[in-house]
C-alpha cells in the first residue's frame, strides 16, 4: 500500500473545442502535497484574438472566476494564483507557488472568441 503524506491535490483534465477553438492540456493526472507549487498548462488554438480564463468550482458551489486575460501579456493574479496571457505562445497557464488543502476544487481553463462568441474549456479537479 503506498502512502502519501498530508493532503493530496489530484489534477484531471477534460478537452473541449467550439467551433475551431479550443483549450489543449497535456498533464493527465497530478498528486500534490500541501505547499508544493503548482503550474497547470493551459494552451489554446484559436482563429481569433481570444480572452482567455479560469475559474474555479470549490465542492458544493458553482463555478467562479478566478482569473481572466483580455489581452496579450496580461498578468492577473487572485488568491495565490497568477497566469500571463502569452499570444505568442498561445498559453495562459495557472501557477500558484504554494498549494493549500483549501485550494482543493475544479479548475477550468476557458477561452472566449470576442469576435465570435463561441467559447471552449478544459477542466481540471484538485
Amino acid at each position: 500500500m503506498n502512502s502519501f503524506p498530508g493532503p493530496a491535490i489530484a489534477l484531471f483534465l477534460m478537452f473541449g473545442e467550439i467551433n475551431g477553438d479550443s483549450v489543449v492540456e497535456r498533464e493527465g493526472q497530478v498528486l500534490l502535497s500541501e505547499g508544493d507549487s503548482l503550474i497547470v498548462n493551459c494552451s489554446y488554438e484559436s482563429t481569433q484574438y481570444p480572452s482567455l480564463f479560469w475559474y474555479v468550482q470549490y465542492p458544493g458551489e458553482g463555478p467562479q472566476l478566478l482569473l481572466k486575460a483580455l489581452m496579450a501579456n496580461d498578468k492577473e493574479s487572485n488568491k495565490g494564483f497568477e497566469a500571463t496571457y502569452h499570444k505568442e505562445t498561445t498559453s495562459f497557464h495557472l501557477k500558484k507557488d504554494s498549494v493549500q488543502e483549501s485550494d482543493s476544487a475544479v479548475y477550468f481553463c476557458a477561452l472566449s472568441d470576442t469576435v465570435t462568441g463561441t467559447a471552449g474549456e478544459a477542466e481540471h479537479k484538485f
